[in-house]
């Protein structure tokens, strides 16, 4: 590979985020996958609000926010201890299986690896801790040093600006295809991990490569 850096999106493309399925099960039962759903749904939607609001709110407490909406709209109550147990259950997301093999392979190619996630450190360290990864990354790089919410601009700009490379340096990874737009609209490399196989949205903004998990980037 010619790139000088290769950075992963965290959530949906590192992390599966809809690990919390079986806690949201525990408290909810039988609604437990729509919640999720919905649950990342509106995380999504309520960073891309604050940026277009230019009103910065952090990430964790959109987290919040958003599993209370998820709850109400199945017509369930938040508690404080179903709250507590579910917001908990982010910080134990399931690594996808063959994220560690794939990032020991790049490392010992030589290449820079970091995570460039809309999480706040305290969100993504104690993921990064929990499953050992700390020593395949060269840095974990959060919007909220700069809170700006990726897709924009300036969010793509100070990564490339913190790691000291030109944009055209770059292969960007992420599960979400917002996130692959934003960052060729930048002039990254983009590779989309289409895990679900989802349907193209920005063809103006085509990925230069797609899979469906990472295996597929060093075959």
């Amino acid at each position: 590979m010619k790139f000088k850096a290769i950075l992963f999106d965290a959530y949906g493309t590192l992390f599966d985020v809809h690990t919390v399925i079986k806690a949201c099960e525990e408290y909810y039962p039988d609604k437990g996958t729509k919640i999720s759903q919905l649950w990342r749904q509106k995380q999504i939607e309520y960073a891309m609000q604050s940026q277009i609001m230019d009103r910065y709110v952090d990430f964790y407490e959109l987290t919040k926010k958003s599993l209370r909406y998820a709850i109400d709209a199945v017509d369930e109550k938040v508690t404080p201890e179903s709250e507590e147990a579910l917001l908990h259950a982010y910080f134990k997301l399931n690594l996808y299986s063959e994220v560690k093999q794939v990032l020991a392979y790049l490392k010992e190619k030589g290449h820079l690896l970091a995570i460039f996630t809309n999480g706040p450190k305290h969100m993504i360290d104690p993921l990064v801790a929990h499953h050992r990864l700390a020593p395949l990354f060269d840095d974990v790089i959060s919007i909220d040093e700069i809170k700006q919410y990726k897709p924009s601009m300036a969010s793509y700009h100070y990564v490339a600006n913190k790691l000291e490379v030109e944009r055209d340096e770059v292969l960007f990874l992420s599960s979400n295809p917002w996130d692959i737009a934003g960052a060729k609209n930048y002039g990254f490399s983009t590779v989309w991990v289409n895990r679900d196989h989802q349907v193209p949205e920005h063809r103006e903004l085509t990925p230069n490569r797609v899979i469906h998990d990472l295996t597929n980037l060093v075959k």
